[in-house]
């Protein structure tokens, strides 16, 4: 539903194809409710509300000019997707996997034209996020990335190629290091859920919004810069790297992870958090434009 409202106002034609009889009435709310966070980063191309094509049938795709596949996460799905996709597009139709850890390769194992598949995925939501980071399988062709990269670009996203695979690629192997760190001083008792997720929020979460872990190092190296920083503080960080750790997800360590989040959101509106979350991400997108970051 995010991709959709973004191809939607950026002036695409879409046809969005979902087994579920609902999709259609859901993707409305969605988009009407997405257009004025577009509108405001100067995504909309028009002021009115672009409708999708919704159905339920592969063959509506005929025609089309670009596939985001965003089917469920397992590769026998995926493989059977892009089985049903290629009998309906053309050959030089690029299909693009919206997975969060599935590797290219694996996806186009069996495909008819498998120098057409690659992944492409966001984070969530990827209407208001800008990152799409593009990995290519063993057999994708570099015309497929480049007509990838173009088709992101366009929807003003920040492309990022990565150039090896690996499962989870690299946004979210990122994010899996820290969360793995993050449940584990919990099942430690060194904090809980709650101070965890202040620790990031207020602290280097507020840089990482505006800079990424290298560029954030090398201002912490002073006038030195990063070289300054990793031979002199190094070794610091190398030893909390020894005493990190990582915890099994035993049933008694959900519940209490859980219960930190429902203790947390004691605080907090639930019922319109996403909303702003959202609101804020197009206020931070503004201010990071408005500083050239």
């Amino acid at each position: 539903m995010s991709w959709a409202s973004l191809f939607l106002c950026r002036g695409l034609d879409v046809t969005v194809i979902d087994p579920d009889p609902m999709t259609e009435n859901r993707l409305s709310d969605f988009v009407a409710a997405a257009w004025p966070n577009l509108r405001t980063l100067g995504l909309a191309e028009s002021e009115t509300v672009r409708p999708a094509r919704v159905s339920s049938e592969m063959a509506e795709l005929a025609g089309v000019a670009f596939i985001q596949e965003n089917g469920p996460d397992r590769i026998e799905v995926k493989r059977d997707l892009v089985g049903e996709i290629e009998r309906v597009v053309g050959a030089d139709v690029v299909i693009a996997s919206s997975t969060s850890s599935l590797m290219a390769s694996d996806i186009q194992a069996g495909a008819k034209y498998p120098d057409r598949i690659l992944v492409a995925h966001p984070m969530n939501p990827p209407h208001l996020i800008p990152m799409v980071e593009l990995v290519g399988g063993a057999a994708t062709s570099e015309t497929s990335l480049k007509t990838a990269e173009a088709f992101y670009e366009q929807m003003r996203r920040v492309t990022i190629r990565v150039k090896k695979e690996v499962p989870g690629h690299l946004a979210n192997r990122l994010t899996s290091a820290l969360y793995r760190e993050a449940v584990y001083l919990v099942a430690e008792g060194i904090a809980d859920v709650d101070g965890v997720d202040k620790a990031i929020a207020y602290g280097p979460g507020m840089r990482w919004a505006f800079m990424g872990p290298h560029l954030t190092y090398h201002l912490g190296g002073g006038s030195g810069g990063y070289r300054h920083y990793l031979e002199h503080l190094g070794p610091t960080q190398e030893a909390r790297w020894k005493s990190l750790g990582s915890a099994a997800l035993t049933d008694d360590l959900i519940e209490s992870l859980v219960d930190g989040i429902a203790k947390e959101l004691l605080d907090q509106d639930e019922d319109t958090l996403v909303q702003r979350r959202d609101a804020a991400l197009v206020e931070l997108m503004r201010l990071k434009a408005g500083f050239g970051l």
